[in-house]
């Protein structure tokens, strides 16, 4: 749906740029942080509906990140992708048991992101 809010947390500055430039192309409304106290500051004012979240964050990571925004009455809801380059057998439920309500795995598809993104959306989550 057009317009809708997504926050995209990610150290890799090349990564920030494909997930906002795709993810602009099919009509969402992108914000990005480059590292947790940024993406803490943008949500300050902005209240996204999706989080695409880089696990492997400098400084506090996205598993914590992801957890401090399931602890905050305003964010519980929104549904969370974990995104990583180092994906080891358990990571996906301990990105789950953390708080995410999806696991993709970097290089991210470019084709099928828009429909996992858009599944979650999708989803009643509460």
């Amino acid at each position: 749906m057009a317009s809708e809010r997504i926050l995209v947390v990610d150290d890799c500055a090349a990564n920030l740029k494909l997930a906002r430039v795709l993810l602009q192309l099919e009509g969402y409304d992108v914000r990005t942080a480059a590292d947790a106290e940024e993406a803490l500051e943008v949500l300050d004012g902005f209240e996204p509906r999706l989080v695409l979240m880089d696990l492997q964050l400098p400084g506090i990571d996205g598993l914590t990140l992801t957890r401090r925004l399931k602890a905050d009455e305003r964010f519980r809801d929104v549904p969370i992708l974990a995104v990583t380059a180092y994906a080891m057998k358990g990571d996906e439920e301990v990105a789950r048991a953390a708080g995410c309500n999806g696991y993709v795995t970097k290089p991210v598809d470019a084709l099928t992101l828009p429909g996992v993104i858009r599944a979650l959306l999708d989803q009643p989550h509460s």
